[in-house]
């Protein structure tokens, strides 16, 4: 063999070695969307968290059609636009497979348009807003339920256990905050409950002392505030330090324990009511996977499991499809099958929506612990 060509056969063979292993490393690529920082960053950890696991179960079992699962992280913090910035880097650079996300209904909303349009499956584990599944996208799933649903059992709640005439409704002004207080209120209001009051909060703000004394002026009987916990904890905690004792009734926005942190401590978070989904660390299903986490020193509450959730159904589409990057042909198959979750069999109407009405009141106790009213 001359030098030439030895020289040319190593380098042939060098270059087949080292491209052998490239080709070898495919990837199902899930982009996450979901707020690692800003004001709504715990839920983003609980979103992240909640992936990550489930593409490691899942890789440990062989991940799907032989390869792994990755997860690629996207921040939105809660902004449309920021939304929309990660939107377009997961379809044009990163060329994801699937999404689990976004988090806030209002990052949701036109983030899943762009999926949409690329025709990659979206699951979102956490927006409730009903236009979420309104606007016929053919690759859109949400694991959570509805505000419509929500609000109905809150003013079920505020009607039947708490007997209040007299309510004010408060808000964030956020697409997810709005629509659930708005979808409570004409709840409420079909029951004959007298809403005396609406108003909103600014996110960011740090005084809303203005509006307790609105509240107390208004003399009602409950304060319904639809929202995230930054600032459903700063509310309900200049509440209690004007001296009002009403019952204060808030949504899954604050099921993390960020709220209580934000309400000051236990002294000012306790009794404060909650609807959220029912708890999936009390179900078998999930015995497993909560009992992991807590060996890695994570806890699995809030929504960390229905982002799990998200991961599993979107695994199940693609392993029961050849085609992993079709989002319209995985979407309709979740929607025509019951899955099995760490949530337990779920199943999906035509819209994308769970079929089931999961969600049930909790109140916060003195150690800073969210537990379901019996």
């Amino acid at each position: 063999m001359n030098k030439g060509f030895k020289k040319l056969f190593i380098t042939a063979a060098l270059a087949t070695a080292f491209s052998a292993p490239a080709m070898a490393e495919e990837f199902i690529k899930i982009g996450l969307g979901a707020p690692i920082t800003g004001g709504s960053a715990a839920f983003g950890k609980q979103l992240l968290m909640g992936a990550e696991a489930a593409a490691e179960a899942i890789n440990a079992k062989g991940g799907v059609h032989g390869k792994k699962i990755k997860i690629i992280q996207g921040d939105d913090a809660c902004e449309p636009k920021q939304a929309v910035a990660v939107a377009n880097r997961f379809v044009d650079q990163e060329k994801v497979d699937a999404v689990v996300g976004h988090f806030c209904s209002s990052s949701t909303i036109p983030a899943s348009e762009i999926y949409d349009e690329a025709n990659i499956l979206n699951v979102t584990p956490a927006s409730t807003n009903p236009r979420v599944t309104e606007r016929d996208l053919t690759t859109l799933i949400r694991v959570c339920g509805r505000d419509d649903q929500q609000g109905d059992v809150d003013a079920k709640f505020i009607h039947e256990t708490l007997k209040a005439k007299k309510i004010a409704v408060i808000n964030d002004k956020d697409t997810y905050g709005v629509g659930v207080a708005n979808a409570t209120r004409d709840a409420a209001k079909k029951l004959g409950i007298d809403v005396v009051l609406e108003d909103g909060v600014t996110r960011g703000e740090r005084d809303y002392n203005a509006l307790v004394t609105k509240i107390k002026a208004a003399d009602v009987g409950a304060v319904f505030f639809g929202g995230l916990y930054a600032e459903g904890g700063l509310l309900v905690k200049q509440i209690r330090q004007q001296g009002l004792t009403i019952p204060f009734v808030s949504v899954d926005g604050i099921a993390d324990p960020a709220f209580v942190t934000a309400a000051g401590g236990p002294q000012y978070a306790e009794g404060t009511y909650m609807s959220f989904l029912r708890d999936p660390r009390t179900d078998p299903a999930s015995k497993t996977v909560v009992d992991k986490l807590k060996e890695k020193g994570s806890d699995s509450a809030g929504f960390t499991l229905y982002s799990y959730a998200a991961v599993e159904a979107i695994a199940a589409a693609m392993e029961a499809n050849k085609d992993v990057k079709d989002g319209t042909k995985l979407a309709d198959w979740i929607k025509n099958n019951e899955i099995e979750t760490v949530l337990g069999k779920k199943g999906w109407d035509e819209k994308g929506d769970p079929k089931t009405n999961d969600f049930v009141v909790y109140i916060w106790d003195k150690e800073g612990n969210y537990v379901p009213i019996q």
